[in-house]
């Protein structure tokens, strides 16, 4: 079979993205993935073919744009979604959209009559009565009564207004009729949910497909100073921010947190480029975080889904420190399994707090599914 994968998203979209091309492939099938020019090494380095869309985020991310330049950038994005993905798309059986802004995609699968789904990686991206929408533009929802959550639900179908008319002259190019409401018609009629039934499960109404978090196999050994650095004491403390724009002031916080309780700290630079001039600090790049995190002593991050599940599967108590999006979703996850804490920074009280939790933390470790991506794969064979 031959699938297209699009993702228009963070790290945290285009990882998982290439976890289920990555198991498509070695089942067979022809794959193509797209996805923003940041993750070109990611992608092909995993052999897969790459088309880029979309600007180079870890520049665009570092300017601050205000919610109206956001919307309009976000228009603009769509006539090229829908170029690239119909140029890459052109003998596709499925096309896959992974996480939101996915403009193009379903309408491309209807114009070339192939089979389409929508995935989401946090059940609180979907909308139900149970639990409020993400954060956007900066507003921060809280979880209400069913009725105040589907209240907020119906103003988040507000923030995909603005690309409708572009979205539909791009329809009308592929000779197909206008849509009215572009977050249902992007999330389509049965959308899947690949996030782990433990740490994220679907509150319902009703059933949908959730297979699981879709996680690389990473089998890339650590580095010697790396390794080194592991081995010359007691397990250090993570810090990382992945892909979010974190301040340095955060990362110094939380080194001397570490310090103020006798812990070494491995940070990573990430895209916020962190750095802290420190003894027993480690500063580190690109890593494997599932053999990293079976060393540590407790992992702080941003939040995302990936470095969620991951910690989770390595036994690793954490830190999340939101800052937009499904973070703070994660961040209270991690609290109703007593596995982590949710916080403004790390402090020595925290980190205390979160270093308590380690034993729950290793009892949680097994229900952790790392077949995500083959679930995803076999049902996609199945159409």
């Amino acid at each position: 079979m031959r699938f297209l994968l699009s993702t228009i998203g963070s790290r945290g979209e285009a990882q998982p993205v290439t976890a289920l091309a990555v198991r498509l492939r070695e089942l067979g099938n022809d794959v193509h993935v797209v996805a923003p020019p940041d993750f070109e090494e990611l992608i092909t380095g995993n052999g897969l073919t790459f088309t880029p869309v979309g600007p180079n985020l870890r520049t665009a991310t570092a300017v601050k744009s205000t919610p109206d330049e956001l919307r309009r950038l976000a228009q603009e994005s769509v006539r090229e979604q829908f170029r690239v993905v119909t140029n890459a798309a052109r003998q596709a059986d499925v096309l896959v959209a992974g996480g939101a802004l996915q403009h193009a995609t379903r309408s491309v699968a209807e114009s070339i009559k192939a089979r389409y789904v929508y995935a989401s990686f946090c059940s609180n991206t979907l909308p139900s009565p149970h639990h409020a929408p993400p954060a956007m533009l900066g507003r921060v929802p809280v979880n209400g009564t069913p009725e105040e959550n589907l209240a907020q639900w119906e103003q988040h179908r507000q923030y995909f207004v603005s690309s409708r008319d572009t979205l539909n002259e791009e329809r009308a190019k592929l000779g197909l009729s206008p849509i009215d409401d572009v977050r249902d018609h992007i999330f389509g009629d049965a959308p899947w949910l690949a996030a782990d039934p433990v740490l994220g499960p679907w509150p319902g109404p009703g059933e949908l497909t959730q297979t699981g978090a879709w996680l690389i196999d990473d089998q890339r050994p650590l580095t010697p100073e790396l390794e080194a650095f592991l081995d010359d004491g007691e397990p250090p403390i993570y810090f990382g921010l992945g892909s979010m724009r974190g301040s340095r002031d955060t990362a110094r916080e939380a080194v001397e947190a570490a310090r103020h309780l006798g812990k070494r700290v491995v940070l990573q630079r990430g895209w916020a480029d962190l750095s802290v001039d420190a003894p027993e600090c480690l500063t580190i790049g690109e890593v494997n975080q599932q053999a990293l995190f079976r060393r540590t002593a407790a992992v702080a991050h941003h939040g995302g889904a990936g470095t969620t599940t991951t910690a989770a599967a390595a036994g690793a108590p954490q830190i999340v420190l939101p800052h937009m999006y499904d973070q703070y979703y994660w961040g209270a996850q991690v609290e109703r399994l007593g596995i982590g804490r949710a916080a403004q920074a790390v402090t020595p009280n925290v980190l205390a707090e979160v270093l308590e939790l380690a034993d729950q933390a290793r009892k949680v470790s097994p229900q952790v599914r790392t077949d995500g991506a083959e679930v995803a794969a076999k049902l996609l064979m199945s159409w």
